[in-house]
């Protein structure tokens, strides 16, 4: 049996957002039950150098969206950066999730070769569709869910690797 770029991209993602959701989800029951400011976890960052929570989580559906919309060959949606709460990342997190769902392997799967031109401030960056998903898209997408929970984490929120891998 052979793994399908559609399989190695899209469940993962979907997943990995979904595992997010599910630890906002904790670090909001947190909040409450200790009378902290949610927007003191939202802007937190675990070096003055890092962003902060709230563009980890942004950072990680950004990446899976222009990912997915990129192999697809389909236009890839813009969402304004403007999440000022948990909910708002959470209402984030699943138009992501919904936006994943709505392809089909047929879609992805074939796109192994295809030519993937990032448009960027140092110049353009070229991939094939397999390197692109497998070096940068699913990289990125561990390392801003990483940060995002080791950020909660680091603040006392009751998380650990069952939270982050999903069950």
């Amino acid at each position: 049996m052979t793994l399908s770029m559609y399989q190695a991209g899209i469940p993962v993602a979907i997943r990995f957002l979904n595992n997010l959701s599910a630890i906002i989800d904790k670090a909001a029951a947190h909040c409450t039950a200790r009378n902290i400011d949610q927007s003191v976890l939202v802007n937190f960052r675990l070096a003055p150098d890092m962003l902060p929570f709230s563009r980890q989580v942004q950072i990680a559906s950004d990446i899976v969206k222009g990912g997915a919309a990129r192999l697809a060959g389909v236009e890839v949606p813009s969402y304004e950066d403007n999440e000022a709460s948990f909910d708002d990342l959470k209402a984030r997190i699943a138009k992501t999730v919904a936006f994943l769902q709505t392809f089909t392997p047929a879609q992805i799967d074939g796109t192994e070769g295809k030519e993937i031109i990032l448009k960027g401030r140092t110049g353009d960056r070229k991939f094939t569709g397999i390197d692109y998903l497998t070096n940068f898209v699913m990289p990125n997408l561990f390392f801003h869910t990483t940060t995002a929970y080791a950020i909660l984490r680091h603040n006392g929120i009751e998380i650990g690797k069952k939270d982050f891998l999903g069950g």
